[in-house]
Protein backbone atom coordinates (compact mmCIF):
# COMPACT_ATOMS: atom_id res chain seq x y z
CA UNK A 1 0.00 0.00 0.00
CA UNK A 2 1.21 3.16 -0.92
CA UNK A 3 1.73 6.15 1.96
CA UNK A 4 -1.00 8.68 1.57
CA UNK A 5 0.17 11.51 -0.65
CA UNK A 6 0.48 15.00 1.16
CA UNK A 7 -1.54 17.55 0.16
CA UNK A 8 -0.15 20.68 -1.29
CA UNK A 9 -1.44 23.78 -0.32
CA UNK A 10 -0.47 27.41 -0.35
CA UNK A 11 0.72 27.19 2.98
CA UNK A 12 3.64 24.54 1.85
CA UNK A 13 4.19 26.75 -1.65
CA UNK A 14 4.93 29.76 0.81
CA UNK A 15 6.88 27.69 3.50
CA UNK A 16 8.67 25.95 0.22
CA UNK A 17 9.57 29.58 -1.55
CA UNK A 18 11.30 30.58 1.84
CA UNK A 19 13.29 28.12 1.80
CA UNK A 20 11.98 26.56 5.49
CA UNK A 21 12.65 22.35 5.82
CA UNK A 22 9.46 21.34 7.56
CA UNK A 23 7.80 17.84 7.37
CA UNK A 24 4.32 16.97 7.36
CA UNK A 25 2.12 14.87 9.12
CA UNK A 26 -1.10 13.75 7.92
CA UNK A 27 -3.65 12.63 10.59
CA UNK A 28 -7.44 12.06 11.02
CA UNK A 29 -9.14 14.97 11.29
CA UNK A 30 -12.28 14.80 13.80
CA UNK A 31 -14.42 17.76 13.83
CA UNK A 32 -13.73 19.37 17.13
CA UNK A 33 -10.76 17.43 17.85
CA UNK A 34 -8.69 20.52 17.59
CA UNK A 35 -5.03 19.94 18.63
CA UNK A 36 -5.43 17.48 21.37
CA UNK A 37 -6.45 15.09 18.52
CA UNK A 38 -3.67 15.37 16.59
CA UNK A 39 -1.29 15.17 19.57
CA UNK A 40 -2.59 11.81 20.28
CA UNK A 41 -2.98 10.66 17.26
CA UNK A 42 0.82 11.55 16.89
CA UNK A 43 2.34 11.22 19.96
CA UNK A 44 3.42 14.88 20.97
CA UNK A 45 2.81 17.15 23.82
CA UNK A 46 -0.09 19.55 23.00
CA UNK A 47 1.95 22.40 24.45
CA UNK A 48 4.03 21.73 21.04
CA UNK A 49 1.19 21.76 18.67
CA UNK A 50 0.16 25.47 17.66
CA UNK A 51 -3.62 26.67 16.96
CA UNK A 52 -4.15 29.57 14.29
CA UNK A 53 -7.38 31.81 14.87
CA UNK A 54 -8.60 34.25 12.99
CA UNK A 55 -9.99 37.07 15.19
CA UNK A 56 -10.95 40.73 15.10
CA UNK A 57 -11.18 43.86 16.60
CA UNK A 58 -13.95 46.22 17.78
CA UNK A 59 -13.52 47.85 13.95
CA UNK A 60 -14.13 44.43 12.73
CA UNK A 61 -10.28 44.08 11.40
CA UNK A 62 -8.62 40.49 11.22
CA UNK A 63 -5.27 39.32 12.55
CA UNK A 64 -4.06 35.62 13.00
CA UNK A 65 -3.25 34.72 16.47
CA UNK A 66 -0.72 31.51 17.47
CA UNK A 67 -1.33 29.89 20.70
CA UNK A 68 -0.32 27.01 22.47
CA UNK A 69 -2.97 24.04 22.18
CA UNK A 70 -3.26 23.31 25.53
CA UNK A 71 -3.61 26.78 26.67
CA UNK A 72 -6.46 29.73 25.70
CA UNK A 73 -6.62 33.17 24.50
CA UNK A 74 -6.73 36.21 27.16
CA UNK A 75 -8.40 38.40 24.41
CA UNK A 76 -8.48 40.78 27.11
CA UNK A 77 -4.35 40.74 27.69
CA UNK A 78 -4.37 40.80 23.66
CA UNK A 79 -6.46 43.73 23.51
CA UNK A 80 -4.52 45.81 25.96
CA UNK A 81 -0.97 44.87 24.59
CA UNK A 82 -1.75 45.93 20.84
CA UNK A 83 -3.76 48.78 22.50
CA UNK A 84 -7.65 47.31 20.98
CA UNK A 85 -10.84 47.99 23.00
CA UNK A 86 -12.04 44.49 22.33
CA UNK A 87 -10.67 41.24 20.48
CA UNK A 88 -13.30 38.37 19.44
CA UNK A 89 -12.58 35.01 17.63
CA UNK A 90 -14.41 35.78 13.94
CA UNK A 91 -17.24 34.06 13.06
CA UNK A 92 -15.88 30.72 10.77
CA UNK A 93 -17.39 31.58 7.66
CA UNK A 94 -15.47 35.16 7.76
CA UNK A 95 -12.44 33.62 9.35
CA UNK A 96 -12.78 31.53 6.40
CA UNK A 97 -13.02 34.39 3.88
CA UNK A 98 -10.19 36.32 5.45
CA UNK A 99 -8.01 33.48 5.70
CA UNK A 100 -8.41 30.94 2.41
CA UNK A 101 -8.66 28.32 4.45
CA UNK A 102 -11.37 26.51 6.18
CA UNK A 103 -11.32 26.53 10.45
CA UNK A 104 -9.59 23.33 11.84
CA UNK A 105 -7.27 23.64 8.46
CA UNK A 106 -5.90 27.50 9.32
CA UNK A 107 -2.08 27.82 8.41
CA UNK A 108 -0.70 31.34 9.29
CA UNK A 109 1.07 31.10 6.01
CA UNK A 110 -0.55 31.80 2.13
CA UNK A 111 -3.31 33.76 3.74
CA UNK A 112 -5.61 35.11 1.30
CA UNK A 113 -5.89 38.48 3.24
CA UNK A 114 -2.59 39.59 4.97
CA UNK A 115 -2.92 40.41 8.22
CA UNK A 116 -1.07 41.25 11.73
CA UNK A 117 0.03 37.98 13.35
CA UNK A 118 0.27 37.81 17.65
CA UNK A 119 2.26 35.08 18.57
CA UNK A 120 2.26 33.91 22.23
CA UNK A 121 5.36 34.68 23.61
CA UNK A 122 5.99 31.27 25.15
CA UNK A 123 6.23 29.60 21.46
CA UNK A 124 9.14 31.95 20.52
CA UNK A 125 10.96 29.91 23.41
CA UNK A 126 10.24 26.07 21.44
CA UNK A 127 12.79 24.71 19.59
CA UNK A 128 10.43 23.20 17.21
CA UNK A 129 6.93 23.26 16.67
CA UNK A 130 3.77 21.76 14.88
CA UNK A 131 1.23 24.08 13.25
CA UNK A 132 -1.70 23.54 10.99
CA UNK A 133 -0.29 23.24 6.94
CA UNK A 134 -3.37 24.40 5.81
CA UNK A 135 -6.07 21.78 5.40
CA UNK A 136 -8.13 20.10 7.75
CA UNK A 137 -6.09 16.77 8.94
CA UNK A 138 -2.36 18.01 7.94
CA UNK A 139 -0.14 19.63 10.37
CA UNK A 140 3.34 20.60 9.66
CA UNK A 141 6.45 20.41 12.18
CA UNK A 142 9.44 23.47 11.38
CA UNK A 143 12.05 24.84 13.47
CA UNK A 144 10.38 27.85 15.41
CA UNK A 145 13.13 29.90 14.66
CA UNK A 146 11.91 29.44 10.48
CA UNK A 147 8.29 30.64 11.87
CA UNK A 148 9.33 33.63 12.84
CA UNK A 149 11.37 34.92 10.21
CA UNK A 150 8.81 33.99 7.90
CA UNK A 151 5.95 35.36 9.84
CA UNK A 152 7.76 38.09 12.06
CA UNK A 153 4.97 38.04 14.58
CA UNK A 154 4.66 40.42 17.42
CA UNK A 155 4.79 38.91 20.61
CA UNK A 156 2.54 39.18 23.01
CA UNK A 157 1.72 37.66 26.63
CA UNK A 158 -1.78 36.45 26.42
CA UNK A 159 -2.04 32.70 27.78
CA UNK A 160 -4.33 31.74 29.91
Amino acid sequence: MKPAKEPVTQAVRVLRAAGVAFAGHPYTYVAGGGTAQFAREIGVDEHLVIKTLVMEDEQRQPMLVLMHGDRQVSTQALARAIGAKRIAPCDPKVADRHSGYQVGGTSPFGTRRTMPVYCEQGIAELPRLYINGGKRGYIISMATADLLRVLQPALVSMAV
